[in-house]
Formats: structure tokens, C-alpha cells, sequence
């Protein structure tokens, strides 16, 4: 016996050896034709079959997705060509799947952000996802680790490859939260969820750029409570996502978010009309406290509020081809005078986009080849001018490809 777990184990590698070998001259080996399972479903299920020690080892039904979008970008500013380059717009790993009837899990790694750990929830900043869902019964679902916030608004919701550009408001909000999630469905076609996360993943001295005002004191629950209801009509062609969320940034200063999306989706026709608001006593989004000039007295902004219209219309006119028009409309404002930061609106902001995609391969929809345009227009009020503010248009033109690969 003590020479046959060696010589077993000797046998796996040489069978993962000269499996890769065969990979390597006919790659075809790891993609499924028809109903013939791949390589790495054969190994699976043969470990499946097969005990050691007396156990039997458990097969574990998992996706594992690369995905990659990247792009040629031409960049304008105020009509005049700044500067042409390619950039990797996204570059995640997904791996999800079912331990068991009632235990799924979701993993997401994104290659686009910084990999240094946060210190409040003391996880890398670049993963997405890391959570397990107890399926309790068809009436409830539990949720713990990082996730995703369950608010309203379909830009923020949706796979972020199918998005070229975001809005201000979602390019500023931290969308990704560890906590815990409870969903209920109270009808087939209605849910409520209720979900406590944290409200920041850092520290305030990095949430802040200038850090917390002049006597304001830390919170001790930096937490964020939210109230979800999803709703579906007229045959599940109409869905909406209603969200109100409160937490506390600081000692007395809470933040409120508002958030509704509102989807229809009915043969090759995908439009949402997203309203987002947040009302904070803290400028956690930074947009307002960013607007100063590079001067010494620079503080963080208080009583700030953002307001977001985000409209879109997708139509796929063919089988390989899609096309979509999107505009956006944003204000940003103090809702009560603090310090220099005067009561009124500071920054009108809006965007235009125009995109047209190409499917090459009908069978495979994970892969395209897109062109996109993007126009940013700003509006300074009086009150960000005082305050040195600089925020010109800007346009982008794109040409890319986008792939998602299914791994395993």
C-alpha cells in the first residue's frame, strides 16, 4: 500500500501531462461539440465515479467565464484631438455554481482595479464578488460575503462589459459591499429584499480626499440598510427595481439613496429609464469636494445631493447586429450652506452615446465587435467657478472587440 498512493499519483500527473499535450495539438479537446462533454468534464465526472479512502468525492457544478473587453480610443477635448491609444476596458474572472440544491456560490475577480487590500472589510479591492447563497426554499434566499447592492437603476445592475461609459453617479458609487442579503418572494413575480452591507470598503481618510471635516467624529457603524422590491408585469416584458437605502458616514451625518429602474424588454427591444438620487451629509461621492482648486484650505463638502436621469434604447434589427442610443442627465448641488460651500446646484452634467455592435459568429453572442461614441458636457454654476473649478467637454470614439470565454 505504501507504494501505490505514489505510483496513483504519479499516473495523475502523467495524465494531466499528456492531456495537455493533446490540448496543444487540437485545442478542440476542451470545447464541447454537440452533447459530448469536454475534457474537463470527462475528468470531472470520472473523479466523481472514483473513492479515496472511502470517500467519495463530490463533483461540484461550476462556471468559470474570462472575460475581456479592449478598445482603440480616439479622445477629444472641447472639439480639439487630444490623443489616440488602446486600452483594456475590462478584464474580470467569474466562477460561480451549486455546491448542493441549496448552497450556490459567486466569485469575481477584476483585473481593472487596484489589488491592495481594504481595511474594513479586509479584501482586495479588485474582487466583486465573494459570496455563498442559502437557498432556503423558494419563498427565501440568504446571501453573506461581498456582493452586490440591491438598489434600483439597471446601469448600475447590469453585466458592466454591456456598458461602454457610466454615468457620473455610478462611476462614483461603491457598488460592491460586504454584508448580508435576504431575499423574500412574496409572488412569483414580485420580491422584496432587505440587505445590510458595509458603506464604504476603506477608511475615511481614503474615502475623503481631505478627510473628515473639523469636528466631525468617525462613525462606529459604517453600514448601509437597504430596501429592494423588484416587480414584473404584462407578461415579464415590463420589470421594476425600487430601492431606499440609509447608513452613517460619520457621527449625526447619514446618507439617503433613492434609487428606480425601470426595464422593458420585449424581443429584440431592450430600453430602461434609470432616477437616481443620493442626499448625504457627508460629499461621499467626492464629485462637489473635487470641484476646489488645488489650494491649502480645501475641505470636504457637506450636504451634498446628485440627481441622475439615464435613458436608453437598445434594438437588435438583426440577428448579428445591434445598436443602441443613450443619454444622460445629472445635476450635482449642496442642499444646505456649509462653510464656503454656499446652498444652490454647482455642476450640470450630461452625456450622449451612440454604439453600434456586430455579432461575427450567430452561435456565439459572447463575442463582438462594437463602435462607440461618447460626447460629456458640463455646466459650472457660478458658485463651482468661485471655488476654482475646471471641468471641460469631452468626447471619445471607440472601436473594440468584447469576449466572453466559457472556461469550463
Amino acid at each position: 500500500m505504501s507504494n501505490s498512493l505514489p505510483m496513483k499519483r504519479l499516473s495523475c500527473l502523467l495524465l494531466i501531462f499528456f492531456s495537455a499535450l493533446s490540448y496543444a495539438q487540437n485545442p478542440q479537446t476542451l470545447v464541447s461539440e454537440d452533447d459530448f462533454p469536454t475534457l474537463i468534464e470527462r475528468i470531472m465526472d470520472r473523479r466523481d465515479s472514483l473513492k479515496n479512502d472511502g470517500y467519495k468525492i463530490r463533483k461540484i457544478r461550476s462556471h468559470i467565464n474570462l472575460e475581456f473587453a479592449g478598445s482603440a480610443n480616439a479622445y477629444f477635448t472641447d472639439g480639439k484631438f487630444d490623443e489616440m491609444s488602446f486600452k483594456m476596458n475590462r478584464v474580470r474572472l467569474e466562477i460561480y455554481g451549486r455546491l448542493n440544491a441549496h448552497l450556490s456560490y459567486h466569485f469575481r475577480q477584476s483585473f481593472n482595479k487596484y489589488s491592495n487590500p481594504y481595511s474594513l472589510d479586509n479584501m482586495s479591492s479588485s474582487i466583486e464578488y465573494a459570496n455563498i447563497k442559502w437557498h432556503q426554499s423558494d419563498i427565501f434566499d440568504l446571501v453573506a460575503g461581498k456582493q452586490y447592492l440591491a438598489v434600483g437603476g439597471y446601469e448600475g445592475y447590469v453585466n458592466g462589459l454591456n456598458v461602454r461609459e457610466f454615468s457620473e453617479f455610478n462611476n462614483h458609487f461603491e457598488i460592491y459591499q460586504a454584508g448580508l442579503k435576504g431575499v423574500v418572494r412574496v409572488t412569483p413575480d414580485h420580491y422584496l429584499t432587505l440587505q445590510v452591507t458595509n458603506n464604504r470598503n476603506s477608511t475615511d481618510d481614503n474615502v475623503y480626499i481631505y478627510g473628515l471635516p473639523e469636528g466631525v467624529e468617525p462613525t462606529k457603524v459604517p453600514l448601509l440598510a437597504t430596501l429592494n422590491w423588484n416587480g414584473w408585469f404584462a407578461d415579464k416584458t415590463l420589470h421594476l427595481m425600487y430601492s431606499a437605502s440609509v447608513g452613517q458616514l460619520a457621527k449625526g451625518k447619514n446618507v439617503y439613496h433613492f434609487m428606480c429602474g425601470n426595464i422593458y424588454k420585449n424581443g429584440p427591444v431592450l430600453a430602461y429609464l434609470d432616477v437616481l438620487y443620493s442626499r448625504s451629509a457627508l460629499d461621499c461621492q467626492q464629485r462637489i469636494t473635487s470641484l476646489q482648486g488645488h489650494s491649502g484650505s480645501a475641505v470636504t463638502a457637506q450636504n451634498t445631493q446628485y440627481l441622475t436621469f439615464i435613458a436608453n434604447v437598445d434594438y437588435q434589427f438583426h440577428p448579428k447586429w445591434n445598436g443602441y442610443l443613450k443619454g444622460v442627465y445629472e445635476t450635482a448641488g449642496v442642499y444646505q450652506t456649509n462653510g464656503f460651500f454656499a446652498k444652490g446646484r454647482y455642476v450640470t452634467s450630461w452625456n450622449a452615446q451612440a454604439c453600434l455592435e456586430w455579432f461575427p459568429f450567430s452561435e456565439d453572442k459572447g463575442f463582438k465587435v462594437f463602435a462607440h461614441y461618447v460626447y460629456k458636457g458640463h455646466e459650472l454654476s457660478d458658485k463651482a467657478i468661485a471655488l476654482g473649478a475646471v471641468k471641460p467637454h469631452t468626447q471619445r470614439i471607440s472601436v473594440g472587440i468584447q469576449y466572453i470565454i466559457p472556461v469550463l
